[in-house]
């Protein structure tokens, strides 16, 4: 593949591709997944998210024997088990975590002990700021078109130009960048990079049930819907059976609560709706899922993807001058 697209380069580690790919919990982004990511040259992440802290050091030992590439873990500030997985992936040397749904200070602190660099997510100028200054590597800033938890009702573009303003380290643009267009589009507002995770759900290397990913296909532009998460912030979903009832307020009984989360509003089981749904379980699962999901029409190889995502970045170059 002939290369166009810039190098990302982040606290030394230097991308041929300036793609992350997104941590999507519950084991939708696995060490597979990361694995076949960063060995084309993107940075990969595992989504340390609803796993136990065991499960989590495997998944990246795992992604270690597939790769020699960057490997990174995402794990949500709004987890209970957030300090202890985020020590645990960096006592494996991981080579960075990403972490959002909620802002921690300690982790800062964690990243200069162990020296592993944190890409902090970001909704806004004033949090981007408050990340570079407590030590940053980068940060990501997340638009209302992303799947899962959102930080603001504001889109990418809007947001994105203000953060570039506002920090020195390196601003990775996330939320609904499904093609080449968009990536050209979000690296000429001044990202040196672009956070995709629902465009790597279609791909083979991902370990999600094949429902999970027909759904996807299936779904029509209509059928982004926002939910009422557990976690006290709203999420983007697919429509469903599930998203149908919590639309029309009812609570969904949870027979036992693991205490997956710091606070809880117990609407219903995130990790069990989010588990049923990587399962196959479509209609009573939860499946977050990107604004422009419909843009994806197919099921490839992540080397395909990232070839289409070169040529199209090309045409979108080409067109301008």
């Amino acid at each position: 593949m002939r290369l166009l697209l810039p190098q990302l380069n982040i606290a030394g580690m230097k991308a041929r591709l300036p793609i992350i790919q997104g941590g999507m919990a519950v084991r939708v982004s696995t060490a597979r997944l990361a694995a076949a990511v960063a060995s084309e040259g993107g940075l990969g992440v595992i989504a340390g998210t609803g796993l136990s802290v065991q499960a989590l050091q495997e998944e990246i030992r795992k992604a270690r024997r597939l790769t020699a590439g960057h490997i990174g873990v995402n794990i949500l500030f709004a987890a209970s088990q957030f300090a202890q997985l985020v020590k645990a992936a960096m006592k494996e040397k991981v080579d960075f975590i990403v972490s959002g749904a909620g802002f921690s200070r300690d982790i800062f602190a964690w990243s200069r002990e162990m020296k592993v660099p944190v890409l902090s997510m970001a909704s806004s100028a004033r949090v981007a700021q408050l990340a570079e200054k407590l030590g940053a590597a980068a940060v990501i800033v997340e638009g209302k078109e992303a799947g899962g938890h959102l930080g603001t009702q504001r889109s990418l573009l809007s947001i994105l130009q203000e953060v570039v303003a506002a920090v020195k380290i390196p601003v990775i643009a996330a939320g609904g960048i499904m093609n080449g267009r968009q990536l050209a589009r979000a690296l000429d507002a001044g990202a040196q990079g672009v956070q995709m995770a629902t465009r790597f759900v279609l791909s083979e290397e991902c370990e999600a049930h094949p429902n999970f990913k027909q759904l996807v296909l299936d779904s029509k532009p209509e059928d982004s819907v926002i939910i009422d998460s557990p976690v006290g912030m709203p999420g983007r979903a697919l429509r469903n059976r599930l998203t149908e009832k919590l639309a029309a307020g009812e609570t969904i009984p949870v027979p036992k609560c693991n205490h997956c989360l710091k606070n809880c509003t117990h609407s219903f089981c995130i990790l069990d709706a989010l588990q049923k749904a990587v399962d196959g379980d479509i209609e009573n699962g939860l499946v977050f899922s990107g604004e422009h999901f419909y843009q994806a029409k197919k099921i490839q190889p992540v080397r395909k993807i990232l070839t289409e995502l070169n040529r199209e970045y090309e045409e979108a170059t080409a067109a301008k001058t």
